[in-house]
């Protein structure tokens, strides 16, 4: 795994699909606060393809544009909140969130991690590398590593169902994502990550243990994205 944990199978039932619009919504709001031009707010430009993944629909996220960029009036105001801990078998994970109250979200994962060690700034994200990671489907006959060196990625990793895990410099992210869509790739999704650089080994009788942890934690509506450095 190593980079963005995704509860699998979480598009199947209409609870999933809710969380995921409501973390598309906050992450234009965010995005939105630079600008509401996705021609010039490459963060805008990325949250709002990932709003159209999750289908949002085109009235919602034009409304949520307008408030992240403050054409209209609404005191609520969301920021990032990153933590860092341990779970079940010591695997590391990075935990980024959006809320609208520092106090809830801190008390909230305090409690999550309860049982295993919610650790200090740094504790965890040393041994992680911040990234910019695009996933894309190759045309017909197309190389990964050819494109890769051709986009200007820094790396590329063979994924599930024909998917190839482009990895880049933060700042190259957009421009790595045009040149893959140029020569062909069907992008499926463009984010910054924080990828493991030594990623544990959980036993296979622990594994369902250590999900079932992720998962309660990817519960919390705070919650925005899950990284585990597991293998």
């Amino acid at each position: 795994m190593g980079a963005q944990w995704k509860h699998a199978g979480r598009e199947a039932n209409s609870k999933a699909k809710a969380k995921l619009i409501s973390k598309a919504a906050k992450e234009l709001l965010i995005a939105a606060k630079g600008g509401d031009d996705p021609n010039t707010n490459v963060k805008l430009r990325l949250a709002i393809e990932f709003a159209k993944k999750v289908q949002m629909t085109k009235d919602s996220m034009e409304r949520v544009i307008k408030k992240g960029s403050g054409q209209l009036d609404d005191a609520t105001q969301y920021e990032l909140v990153t933590y860092e801990g341990f779970g079940p078998h010591r695997v590391p994970i990075i935990v980024e969130c959006l809320t609208d109250n520092r106090t809830r979200t801190a008390s909230n994962i305090r409690q999550a991690f309860r049982e295993h060690q919610l650790a200090a700034s740094g504790a965890v994200s040393w041994d992680f590398s911040r990234l910019g990671a695009i996933d894309a489907k190759a045309p017909a006959g197309a190389d990964a590593e050819t494109a890769a060196i051709e986009a200007g990625a820094q790396d590329v990793e063979a994924g599930e169902e024909g998917v190839s895990h482009f990895y880049t410099e933060p700042a190259d992210l957009d421009a790595v994502r045009k040149a893959l869509e140029a020569a062909g790739w069907k992008v499926e999704s463009a984010a910054l990550v924080w990828r493991a650089k030594n990623p544990v080994t959980v036993a296979p009788e622990h594994r369902a243990e250590v999900d079932e942890f992720l998962a309660e934690l990817d519960e919390d509506d705070d919650v925005q994205t899950l990284f585990v450095g597991i293998r």
